[in-house]
C-alpha cells in the first residue's frame, strides 16, 4: 500500500512534467514550421532574382557578409587578396 500511496502523490507532479514536455514539444514543431516557411520564403526570393537577371551566388555571398562584423570581413578580404595575389591571381 505503501508504494500505491507514493505513486498518487507524485501524480500532480509527474502530469505536470508531461504538459510542461508537451509544450515545449509543441512549440518546436510550431517554430520549426515556421522556420519552413520563411525559408521557403526566402528560396522564392532568390528564384525571382535569378528570374529577373540577378546572380543568386553573389547574392547569396553578399547577404553572408553583410552579417559579418566589418573588420572581420576586412580581415578576411585582406588575407584572400594576399592569397590571390601569391598566386598570381592579380
Amino acid at each position: 500500500m505503501a508504494t500505491s500511496a507514493a505513486a498518487v502523490n507524485d501524480e500532480p507532479a509527474t502530469k505536470f512534467a508531461k504538459d510542461q514536455l508537451k509544450a515545449i514539444i509543441e512549440r518546436i514543431e510550431r517554430l520549426e514550421e515556421e522556420k519552413k516557411t520563411i525559408s521557403d520564403d526566402i528560396r522564392d526570393v532568390y528564384a525571382e532574382a535569378k528570374g529577373n537577371g540577378y546572380d543568386v551566388k553573389a547574392l547569396r555571398t553578399i547577404v553572408r557578409m553583410r552579417k559579418q562584423d566589418a573588420n572581420e570581413r576586412a580581415e578576411q578580404e585582406t588575407i584572400l587578396e594576399t592569397y590571390m595575389q601569391a598566386l598570381g591571381m592579380l
